[in-house]
């Protein structure tokens, strides 16, 4: 199944050839490409890899359906190389297994790795951590799993003849929590060498923040451009700030739409050798499952060859764009001009976003010309004034001339920007998984709401 992120959820086929070009081509790559420039990740150390069991359901035919990612029954084989402990992996609630997760990577001092597929939810259970470390701290001190968990009586025990009280560790991060969460990954982990997560396109505000924040002066890696059709590129440049990928001709054949050409009916499409660097396409991929000529809806933009072969940076998908009169504003677009009105509102630090255009709004926003619905979160503000609102507004105007002109003729109205509670982006990421019945292994916030009750549902955690 597809995330949904940028339309209906869809059933898609994978097979073992699918599987095992990923695995070749992507995973035994990028391993070596990440022992290259970070030769302390080749230790024996474990790692903390914040992934949950997803529910599965099967077709009439038998076949199992659910996300194309690695779970823990997918990696059974390597569970031992992880902090959390194979029964942990039975206990279905996500809250519950990355309690879990935090208690036995808390446990490890020598945690050498941080991994995940998505930088957001490493960002998220960083802030679980943040809220729930003194229960945390007492269960490694007195050797127990915290009775405030739901767990089968049988997983409990398991779980429970794993845990010997250690109030030696206890108190070294007790100490640690006290000082505050500025570089706390380094200070509970100092030998950690890594964080192993995506942190491009919808991922990127997380990424920085935890760069910013609780992983300051630990390397990130993001380490594949890969999809639920299988891999795209890999990321041969670990070190550089900008996240490339090389495209991996033999996973996937792609084809190029070229920017300009997407709204016409029957656009040609370019091969690997015809694409210019500077230039943005849209893919079009064929793949071993039998996916044939199938837009994806990913824009990314021609940065090199290696070889013959392009690299690419992800830009945009086309079902995340903003546009109530034709104006096409992207969510890299978005973002940039959101991060320069954060900057101009004093104290603040952007947590997460989203928007919606106001024709899925209806009757609840009153008669208006057509504008964009905007939902921030943010830490060290909990009210905004109207000049700080306009702040937003005007940093898009200044990005994009089209919403400008747009704006001076009247025919876009003002942003209406809503500041909603702390943790409320967490609460609407599990409705909108609930609904679409996506994974939080596969899970990426839309940036923009499609569908009403989403946004009625912010509107309901709005605060100023």
């Amino acid at each position: 199944m597809t995330s949904g992120t940028s339309g209906t959820s869809t059933m898609l086929l994978s097979t073992k050839d699918t599987n095992s070009e990923f695995f070749l081509q992507g995973v035994a790559v990028c391993l070596d490409v990440m022992q290259q420039a970070f030769p302390a990740s080749q230790s024996l150390q474990r790692t903390a890899k914040f992934f949950y069991t997803p529910n599965f359901r099967q077709s009439e035919a038998g076949i199992p359906i659910g996300p194309n990612s690695s779970t823990p029954a997918s990696s059974r084989h390597m569970l031992n190389l992880y902090t959390t402990p194979a029964p942990a992996f039975e206990v279905p609630g996500e809250k519950d297994t990355l309690y879990l997760h935090l208690l036995f990577a808390l446990k490890d001092p020598s945690v050498g790795t941080l991994e995940s597929n998505f930088a957001s939810t490493v960002f998220y259970a960083f802030r679980t951590l943040q809220e729930h470390w003194e229960e945390l701290v007492q269960d490694i001190d007195l050797g127990r799993v915290s009775g405030a968990l739901a767990l089968e009586p049988k997983v409990r025990a398991k779980l429970e003849g794993l845990m010997r009280p250690d109030p030696g560790r206890a108190a070294q991060l007790r100490a640690h929590f006290q000082q505050g969460f500025q570089g706390i990954a380094k200070r509970l982990w100092p030998r950690l060498n890594t964080v192993l997560a995506v942190d491009s396109g919808s991922n990127q505000i997380y990424g920085e923040m935890l760069r910013a924040n609780y992983c300051q002066g630990v390397p990130f890696y993001s380490p594949f451009y890969a999809a639920t059709e299988g891999l795209i590129g890999v990321n041969l440049w670990p070190e550089e700030p900008s996240r490339r990928y090389l495209l991996c001709p033999r996973s996937m054949f792609c084809e190029f739409l070229p920017e300009s050409s997407l709204e016409e009916e029957q656009p040609r499409t370019l091969l690997m050798g015809e694409v210019k660097e500077g230039h943005c396409y849209e893919l079009v991929i064929t793949n071993a499952s039998g996916l044939f000529r199938y837009r994806i809806g990913d824009i990314v933009k021609v940065v090199g060859f290696h070889n013959q072969c392009p690299i690419v940076e992800f830009q945009y998908r086309r079902g995340q764009m903003l546009s109530v009169r034709g104006e096409k504003i992207s969510e890299k677009l978005f973002l940039e001009a959101l991060k320069k009105a954060v900057a101009q509102w004093p104290g603040a630090h952007l947590v997460d976003y989203c928007c919606a255009e106001s024709g899925i709004l209806g009757d609840s926003i009153g008669v208006s010309d057509p504008h964009y619905q905007v939902f921030v979160e943010l830490k060290g503000v909990r009210n905004l004034t109207e000049e700080q609102r306009y702040k937003l507004d005007h940093c898009l105007q200044q990005d994009s001339a089209v919403y400008k002109s747009f704006r001076i003729k009247g025919s876009i109205g003002p942003m209406r920007v809503q500041l909603v509670a702390d943790g409320a982006f967490k609460e609407l990421s599990k409705q909108i998984m609930a609904f679409s019945n996506t994974s939080p292994n596969t899970f990426k916030m839309h940036r923009v709401l499609r569908r009403k009750e989403y946004a009625d549902f912010l509107f309901g955690k709005t605060i100023s």
